[in-house]
């Protein structure tokens, strides 16, 4: 055997899509109910663990075994899955698997399993398996019936003293039978993909990027747990209070609908054609007191970022890490790690002198005194986020970030020399870049100083096919559109070869 395909139904109390596959699958509720597979290409079996089969011995050493690929679509699932699942059936096979001393979690090694799905990714193709069926015209499409059967046999229909009741083979004998069919049907067209993108291989570095980032969703990342039930609890009391203030003041029966609230202020006499932070924002400059207490009311209740401790809690696993943050090639038109459930990608920025006693304050539940030293406390908690994640005793977080790395790729791609040379002298890309468009010396804090940021959003809209519109929305809203529609011309004039 050198390839073992694999496709799994399972059961589980926690909604995957909330919470992720690690979450999912380290719930005691969470099992494997059928097993299909494939060896090395060979027609599909179906095992119903559900029904009392088990897997054949072979199958079982494989599982364990590197030298064998296991092939799956979407393979983080069946791999995470089955480390579970091996882990709490087959103890003996999985202690002699032989992990890291630093694996934390215990999950299979991804460097023995090849995802589809990643594979028609990296060829821009959809990232579901039906879609990538459709796209390919495959004979063997994904069955329709699919999402009832899952939510009839793979969902709980009721809970009974806190414990799950969940739907088995002989409550429905002719829906199980077609269940093993749509088991079997997803190896087939799974099958059917790799046949047909066989021409197209992933290159063996990127499967090490694969195996790279897969490891990095095993070992996740560890919470202050009560710091993130005292956030959400702050803010549940705070928004129901300023919901209050708000109602006092508008008589509106939900003021944190949109529709009601830009009906109130146009009333009021100020029409907005969105509630969005940077218009609101815009409107706090010149707006009435009255209609300002209500808009800076509004952007307190609506501030969204502190949904994070929420989805902090969704996806913690019980040892207190949150996993699977990240989806490799999510963003399938560039290859880019796509961020996932908390969304690590895009974190609040803090600026608190205090953090540290902020963090404190919060943590301790004092509700009363976040608000005596604190004016915004919605904001103060998401200035908060990042101080949420922890690491393990002894040890600290780096934080980095690659500079200017848009301007750097788009000018290697393109071959821009003068670009690319202002790179390797050390110059700031975003002077060079205005010095160019203006056509007088540039430098940050000194002579034109004022002109580097013109330059920054030229090159953070320009560079990918942007004109006015990206530039606007990048930091150039200030500037009228005869000027913006001016900028780009003239970057795109200094950089002919982008």
């Amino acid at each position: 055997m050198q390839k073992l395909m694999i496709d799994l139904e399972t059961k589980s109390d926690i909604d995957i899509a909330k919470s992720g596959v690690y979450r999912y699958a380290d719930s005691p509720y969470f099992d494997i109910l059928l097993f299909a597979y494939s060896v090395d290409d060979a027609p599909v079996q179906v095992v119903d663990l559900a029904c009392g089969e088990q897997l054949p011995e072979e199958i079982l050493n494989a599982l364990t075994d590197d030298r064998i690929q296991k092939h799956a679509f979407n393979a983080s699932f069946e791999r995470v899955c089955l480390s579970v699942w091996l882990r709490r059936n087959y103890p003996e096979c999985f202690i002699s698997y032989g992990l890291p001393e630093d694996a934390c979690g215990n999950y299979l090694s991804p460097k023995a399993w090849r995802c589809t799905m990643v594979a028609a990714a990296y060829l821009g193709l959809p990232l579901s398996l039906a879609g990538v069926g459709a796209v390919l015209q495959l004979q063997q499409q994904k069955m329709s019936e699919g999402k009832a059967l899952i939510r009839y046999f793979c969902v709980p229909y009721d809970t009974v003293n806190g414990v799950p009741q969940f739907h088995t083979p002989a409550d429905s004998p002719e829906k199980w039978n077609v269940f093993r069919a749509y088991n079997q049907r997803d190896v087939e067209t799974e099958q059917a993909i790799e046949q047909k993108i066989a021409r197209f291989p992933v290159p063996d570095f990127v499967w090490q990027e694969y195996a790279l980032d897969q490891t990095v969703n095993d070992r996740g990342i560890q919470l202050d747990l009560q710091l993130v039930q005292q956030a959400i609890r702050m803010d549940t009391l705070t928004k129901d209070k300023l919901l209050h203030q708000l109602k006092d003041l508008t008589n509106l029966d939900n003021p944190n609908s949109v529709q009601q609230m830009k009906q109130w202020l146009a009333e009021h006499g100020l029409e907005l054609d969105s509630l969005g932070k940077k218009e609101v924002q815009e409107q706090l400059k010149t707006a009435p007191p009255d209609l300002q207490a209500v808009l800076l009311l509004r952007q307190q209740v609506s501030k969204s970022s502190v949904k994070k401790y929420q989805a902090m809690q969704n996806a913690v696993c019980s040892d207190g890490r949150a996993r699977g943050m990240f989806q490799f090639y999510g963003a399938n038109r560039t290859g880019r790690e796509a961020g996932r459930i908390i969304q690590l990608q895009n974190l609040p920025q803090n600026h608190l002198p205090d953090l540290e006693d902020a963090r404190d304050l919060v943590k301790s539940g004092d509700l009363e005194a976040v608000e005596l030293l604190y004016e915004d406390v919605p904001d103060t908690l998401s200035q908060l986020i990042r101080t949420a994640f922890i690491p393990k005793p002894g040890y600290q977080f780096l934080v980095a970030d690659f500079s200017a790395i848009e301007a750097r790729v788009i000018a290697w791609l393109a071959g821009e020399t003068w670009r690319m040379q202002a790179f390797a002298d050390g110059k700031d890309i975003y002077c060079a870049s205005a010095s160019k468009i203006f056509g007088v010396p540039v430098v940050k804090h000194g002579i034109n100083g004022y002109l580097r940021q013109k330059g920054k959003v030229a090159e953070l809209a320009c560079g990918y096919g942007g004109s006015v519109g990206a530039m606007k929305a990048m930091g150039g809203a200030e500037m009228s559109d005869a000027e913006l529609k001016q900028i780009v011309t003239d970057w795109r004039t200094a950089s002919p070869h982008i």
